[in-house]
């Protein structure tokens, strides 16, 4: 009996210290920060000074989209000698190429592979091309307001700076709208609390820079590039910081599904890239390793934690204590059925999607752990296409949760 309520305390306090108190732990810790790490705040830097970068884009099937990226790409606010476009296609299997290839402008560059070999081999491969010494990554299905790259880039004039990760926005495919839902933006708050402490933890692969001298070729296998080329920065010493005021718009996944999918690619990435970034779990890393540990590691592991939780108070229940925390948490599943159903109105409504969320963020953790664990995650991506017309309706978590 004693064996089960230690593991059923130990679970409900992970849970709750990975996404409650750290977060609290977080918000004091940048309040008492040294003010003095804090980045400039304009980009006015002389037109002479800014370096030269190489924006790199990995694009598989992207023929439908690939033309505005690039034009988005050409109307940012940069010197226009002092940017290259890379336009790397993994395998040659739609127009893509040949549309890059028709762009009449010189700072656009084709890097067109005819075999399909996945996105960390084109992005090594692009690394190896680029002339800029300051990279710049994003996706084809990703939009960046104009002086996204001046924002990003600004930071680097500190030598101790190696990266620097912008914010996303989630719009809206029917309006274009904001459709920020709660946890979103409740993991970019961690994001910039994490970047002001120097402890950010990996990138948005739609928008981030880094020194093309901090840049180690990847593995081929590597499921998530974004997370394991960001926290390299730290393993070699350099701090990695979040710019809010860097923006890129993307659409949302169109059904759950595919949210669930991305998030299950996402959790089975996290296991793989823990074999390469283990060290930066020992205190020698600090803050990084506080937050890694916290912010990830123990996420993580909250579906096993969540599972523990109910069945050890199953057995439990037979004191009034645990009968009650049953009835409680049976009640937090239940709500959370009816937030996947969306049968409750009003304020209720919102919080059983809220508890839904959480629901199916962890059930993907888990997929994903499967998938890790029987390596049946393929590294190579597979394009959502945010086009078409589903009959599912938007990830409640994204859209719905306001």
């Amino acid at each position: 009996m004693l064996t089960l309520q230690v593991g059923f305390w130990l679970c409900v306090g992970l849970i709750l210290y990975s996404y409650l108190i750290y977060p609290m732990m977080l918000a004091v810790a940048v309040r008492l920060q040294n003010p003095q790490t804090s980045a400039p705040e304009t980009c006015e830097i002389p037109v002479e000074s800014w370096p030269r970068i190489s924006l790199i884009i990995a694009a598989y099937c992207e023929e439908n989209v690939i033309l505005q990226r690039l034009h988005n790409a050409l109307m940012l606010d940069y010197p226009a000698d002092r940017i290259e476009i890379l336009i790397g296609v993994d395998g040659d299997l739609d127009a893509t190429g040949e549309i890059v290839a028709s762009i009449p402008d010189d700072r656009i560059r084709l890097l067109q592979f005819p075999v399909r070999r996945g996105k960390a081999s084109v992005l090594n491969d692009c690394f190896a091309a680029a002339t800029g010494e300051i990279l710049l990554f994003s996706d084809a299905n990703t939009f960046w307001d104009k002086d996204a790259a001046k924002q990003l880039v600004r930071h680097f004039t500190k030598n101790s700076v190696g990266g620097v990760c912008g914010r996303l926005i989630l719009t809206d495919a029917d309006g274009g709208t904001n459709c920020d839902g709660l946890y979103w933006r409740y993991e970019n708050q961690l994001k910039e609390w994490e970047g002001q402490l120097g402890a950010l933890l990996g990138a948005n692969g739609a928008i981030y820079g880094i020194r093309k001298n901090l840049y180690q070729p990847i593995p081929p296998q590597t499921i998530i590039d974004d997370f394991l080329i960001g926290m390299r920065i730290h393993q070699q010493g350099s701090r990695f910081l979040y710019e809010p005021n860097a923006i890129a718009r993307e659409e949302t996944a169109p059904t759950i599904s595919d949210e669930f999918k991305r998030r299950s690619r996402i959790g089975a990435g996290g296991f793989q890239s823990l074999a390469w970034l283990s060290s930066l779990l020992l205190p020698h890393y600090g803050l990084v390793s506080w937050a890694f540990w916290s912010h990830k590691v123990l996420r993580w592991i909250c579906p096993a934690a969540m599972l523990v939780a109910l069945v050890s108070n199953w057995f439990l229940a037979v004191t009034p204590p645990y009968q009650a925390l049953l009835l409680l948490q049976s009640g937090f599943y239940l709500a959370a059925l009816c937030g996947a159903m969306s049968i409750l109105p009003g304020p209720l409504g919102k919080l059983s999607r809220v508890l839904w969320m959480f629901v199916n963020m962890n059930a993907a953790l888990a997929s994903g752990f499967w998938k890790w664990l029987s390596q049946s995650q393929s590294a190579t991506w597979k394009r959502t296409d945010r086009s078409e017309t589903e009959t599912e309706s938007k990830p409640e978590f994204v859209a719905s949760v306001k």
